[in-house]
């Protein structure tokens, strides 16, 4: 037996590391379903005692996958950093929540996070975000910086980017340049101007990547595009010569779920190194572009653990920045409501998980991004995605997804409008990423304090960019 802990007369036992991590776990659907979660709100309160108390070095001895078995657990043991891990050494999950309030709190965060990433597992800090309250999360996370570049730079303190995501149910080229004019009047795109296609035809990402790289050099744009095609097809374009400037990739936090989509470490090294031969960044040269979400590992079958037991959703994802972090990305970002009510049922999951995850990741030194979104039958609604919004930019994300009038007409689900982002960001005082907004003032979009008004004087500049293009 692993821990037993007490409450109230009576001891809840757990049998592994495996077991403790899941039932300590926020309640979420997805768990549920796995059959790995607490049958009780008292069993998951003893399960969030007994892992306060475990120590951190734990987790260099007791994986929750095997060794020797996956190729992601090899890669979190492999990389780790025993001189960046020595300041916590001697904590336990509880005293390590502790050390980041404090530490967070201190003028100099920033830089004592950013030491301290490659010496932190993903299930460490996956540990020590059950046991935190929403509010640990956003401060933690606030305190956090990773700052990429590829001709934007993404990440300053203040800033808030976006994903300009024109996805069209036919790949019509017109159809996406005009969803592009409309987010870049409404100063979106400064994260990557992203596009998942319709289509697994390369013939329709090299169209695609082709008119992107057209536009951006025609109205001289500081941005950086993604058709999000599986690694293998961007490499053989990149091989045929086809303007690539983020390798994309979806990835999961074991061996097993990544092969369901078709990749290993190895390809996804080599899609990192044909990236960087291109050499197409001007300010950086971040060139991957990763996407995970909660409950990826459970919907492929992929998501047991040493001993057979299932390992909890959270736990994988948070694998999956360890495996990210490997390749530098310039995004990574979790489609936190994505994949569905059985995963994460309502608002109330999807809120905490976005709040995990961004933890998560940027305390692993990863930069990370939400998709703040739902799926049409989950019990959740615009309210709730207002409220992750302003959660998230509070915490510091690095950025967010926006989609024409918040619905994906492509993908069949719910998102941020472009406008969305736009109240975060003067709600709270944030901008844009700076190359961008200078662009942005430049074509009279936006005020020289990067505030966005006067469309009219953009638009004479930039109609010309739905007609015009292809």
């Amino acid at each position: 037996m692993f821990a037993t802990q007490s409450i109230n007369g009576h001891a809840y036992q757990f049998e592994s590391l495996v077991d403790l991590m899941a039932k300590a776990t926020p309640r979420r659907s997805g768990d549920e379903l796995a059959g790995c979660a607490a049958t009780s709100e008292a069993e998951r309160a003893a399960a969030q005692w007994a892992l306060a108390e475990v120590p951190l070095s734990t987790f260099l001895t007791e994986a929750v996958i095997p060794y020797e078995t996956d190729e992601v657990t090899r890669l979190i043991m492999d990389t780790h950093s025993t001189e960046a891990f020595a300041p916590v050494a001697h904590l336990t999950v509880g005293g390590f929540r502790d050390w980041l309030l404090h530490t967070s709190a201190q003028p100099d965060a920033a830089v004592t996070l950013s030491a301290l990433a490659p010496g932190l597992t993903p299930e460490m800090v996956a540990a020590v975000s059950k046991i935190m309250r929403n509010q640990d999360l956003i401060a933690v996370a606030k305190a956090c910086s990773v700052i990429t570049g590829f001709r934007t730079t993404v990440g300053l303190p203040g800033r808030l980017a976006t994903r300009l995501q024109p996805n069209h149910p036919t790949d019509d080229l017109r159809g996406v340049a005009a969803a592009i004019l409309d987010g870049l009047l409404l100063g979106a795109g400064d994260a990557v101007v992203g596009i998942n296609p319709a289509g697994d035809s390369p013939q329709v990402t090299a169209d695609l990547a082709s008119m992107l790289d057209e536009l951006r050099r025609a109205y001289n744009i500081p941005m950086q595009s993604s058709v999000l095609a599986h690694i293998s097809t961007t490499i053989g374009l990149i091989e045929a010569g086809v303007p690539i400037d983020l390798v994309f990739q979806s990835i999961g936090g074991s061996e097993a779920t990544n092969r369901s989509f078709g990749v290993t470490i190895d390809l996804l090294r080599e899609g990192y190194e044909a990236g960087l031969s291109l050499n197409r960044g001007t300010v950086g040269n971040n060139v991957m572009y990763f996407e995970t979400g909660q409950g990826s590992s459970l919907s492929a079958n992929a998501h047991l653990g040493t001993g057979g037991h299932p390992v909890d959703q959270q736990t994988l994802e948070a694998r999956a920045y360890g495996l990210a972090r490997e390749f530098k990305p310039l995004l990574l970002n979790t489609v936190v409501g994505f994949i569905g009510p059985e995963y994460l049922y309502d608002g109330k999951q999807i809120i905490r998980a976005g709040l995990e995850d961004h933890f998560c990741g940027k305390l692993l030194g990863v930069p990370m991004g939400v998709d703040v979104c739902y799926t049409n039958h989950a019990e959740a609604d615009f309210d709730d995605m207002d409220t992750l919004l302003t959660l998230l930019a509070a915490a510091g994300v690095n950025f967010v997804i926006t989609v024409p009038g918040a619905d994906d007409v492509m993908l069949g689900y719910q998102s941020l409008a472009y406008h969305d982002a736009l109240v975060a960001r003067q709600v709270l005082g944030l901008r844009a990423a700076p190359e961008f907004e200078q662009w942005l003032i430049e074509q009279g979009i936006a005020q020289a304090d990067g505030s966005i008004h006067g469309l009219e004087l953009g638009q004479s500049r930039l109609a010309a960019l739905a007609g015009g293009t292809r």
